[in-house]
């Protein structure tokens, strides 16, 4: 499907919407200030002045308001992305994506988020100001993620330390246990969309397809059909840009609620500053207290009993 936006003046705005009147039709979706619906295309236009034309008719609409600006395509290699070859035009199909966050970090949880964005939705998404999360503020993601939460379907996990803890000293490793997290958002959001599907899943690969699939050897549902895996995902389609920004939403949510449990913020990362952290809580609230709120196996664990 031809998906063209461009960006128009105030002015062309009104005759925009003069224009396809008689096909108005209502969305209440954010940043939205006007819909039509033709029979070949779906029009809609944004506060921030883009004015984006689906379907079949999409080029003969769009050239009666100006040039094509852009198209939501992305091309594969331009990033150095590693992985599965993606089809052409990737970014402009309905995609379910999925990431993670928290892995390095000894305090707080590992958090999984599944976010499916069909074409029709993929400019909403940009307008709600998503981008590869590693560009973004942790304020700023706080901030759009609950409009994000809205707009998609979506399943987000948080796999909390005191589970994480029990987990590893029964010998699972930390890769599978994301790999189990992903399966089981992917599965929970195709569930919630259905009987709608995505044309591909895309999953922001932290294991090579083989090692993916063995860790979830023992699990009954496995989601495998049209599953791509690709290093720097976030950059290859909006879905994995948006499961980032949730996951890490929920990540925050978490290591602040631990915080007040602690009485003090806690420190991202795994750095020598967060060894002298935990080294004071373990002081003031005992080892089982910070076993409850880490990811104990670290080697900060043991740097912080050297300095007790």
């Amino acid at each position: 499907m031809s998906n063209i936006v461009l960006s128009i003046s105030t002015n062309i705005q009104k005759e925009v919407m003069a224009y396809y009147a008689t096909y108005f039709i209502e969305r209440k979706a954010p940043g939205v200030i006007f819909a039509a619906k033709l029979p070949d295309t779906a029009i809609t236009m944004y506060k921030s002045g883009k004015l984006m034309f689906q379907g079949g008719g999409a080029e003969r609409e769009a050239a009666r308001w100006g040039t094509i600006e852009k198209t939501t395509s992305q091309t594969f290699s331009s990033i150095g992305a590693k992985g599965d070859v993606l089809p052409e035009n990737f970014a402009a199909m309905s995609v379910l994506g999925s990431d993670e966050t928290g892995t390095g970090d000894y305090f707080g949880p590992i958090t999984v988020a599944a976010v499916y964005i069909p074409t029709s939705k993929i400019e909403l998404i940009n307008e709600l100001g998503v981008k590869d999360s590693k560009m973004l503020t942790d304020d700023y993601m706080r901030k759009i993620a609950p409009d994000l939460r809205a707009a998609c379907v979506h399943s987000v996990l948080v796999l909390h330390n005191e589970k994480y803890n029990s987990l590893q000293a029964k010998g699972y490793s930390q890769g599978k246990m994301k790999a189990m997290m992903h399966n089981k958002a992917l599965k929970n959001t195709l569930t919630k969309m259905a009987p709608e599907k995505p044309e591909f899943i895309l999953i922001d690969q932290f294991a090579e397809r083989g090692v993916y699939y063995n860790y979830l050897k023992n699990e009954h549902e496995l989601v495998q059909e049209n599953v791509y895996f690709s290093t720097k995902a976030e950059q290859l389609h909006v879905a994995v840009a948006t499961a980032s920004i949730l996951a890490r939403a929920a990540f925050l949510k978490e290591m602040d609620r631990l915080s007040a449990i602690a009485g003090l913020t806690l420190m991202k990362g795994a750095s020598s500053k967060v060894d002298m952290q935990a080294a004071r809580i373990w002081r003031s609230h005992g080892e089982e207290f910070l076993r409850s709120i880490t990811k104990w196996h670290f080697a900060n664990t043991e740097k912080a009993r050297k300095k007790i």
